[in-house]
């Protein structure tokens, strides 16, 4: 038995991961510094960073969803604050090349 092969794990999401990458997008529209690394390996690294500080919020119907989308005021600014940190660690220690 394989659980890949048998059981749709697609429908397995993680909601956190929608919502740091929503605000790190809106973060970085809001910088307008040259010297932030906006590589896809820094914005990934942002990614990651932001998403091991951020409490996960799996769902895996319809119903999680709705829930999700009625994420709480708390949870938005815990997601706020670990892109912001993010940004910044990454923009201190850039990947090296």
């Amino acid at each position: 038995m394989s659980l890949i092969d048998d059981f749709r794990l697609e429908d397995l999401v993680n909601e956190s991961e929608r919502l740091v990458l929503e605000e790190l997008e809106a973060q970085l529209q809001g910088l307008s510094n040259s010297s932030l690394c906006s590589s896809t390996e820094c914005v990934l690294d942002m990614a990651a960073y932001a998403l091991n500080a951020v409490r996960p919020m799996y769902r895996v119907n319809l119903m999680g969803r709705i829930y999700a989308d009625a994420v709480s005021d708390e949870k938005r600014a815990e997601v706020k604050e670990a892109v912001s940190r993010a940004i910044e660690k990454v923009r201190r220690n850039p990947p090296q090349e």
